[in-house]
């Protein structure tokens, strides 16, 4: 069990399942700001873009934006359309629903999305 102490109270290591089924630390969940994202390199290279939503549910996708190339998703903007999360891109603001990793604004495309936990 992976715990990280801050003090003065325990908070949980989030962890993201990478695509060889391994569980990747990536940050202590209590620093996560709620409709904010960051980056995370995985072992493999690939870059996840990590989010808290509104709600307090945390999710991982893919950072790189599949329209442009550039990895920075996680720096886009967190909303939801019909109780669904999103994160627009910051370049040229295409919406992909954090749950599915799907574009919103174009039904063929679609970004990787990674299991997320508390440990």
């Amino acid at each position: 069990m992976t715990t990280t102490l801050s003090s003065p109270t325990t908070t949980k290591t989030l962890e993201i399942r990478s695509s060889d089924d391994f569980w990747v630390p990536v940050c202590e969940e209590s620093r996560l700001t709620p409709g904010r994202g960051v980056a995370a390199l995985l072992p493999d290279g690939r870059q996840v873009a990590v989010f808290r939503g509104r709600s307090g549910r945390v999710y991982a996708i893919d950072n790189r934006d599949p329209f442009t190339g550039a990895q920075v998703l996680s720096r886009g903007l967190v909303g939801s359309v019909d109780g669904r999360p999103f994160v627009a891109s910051p370049l040229l603001k295409q919406r992909f629903d954090l749950e599915t990793g799907r574009c919103l604004d174009d039904d063929e495309v679609a970004v990787a999305v990674y299991p997320v936990r508390g440990k």
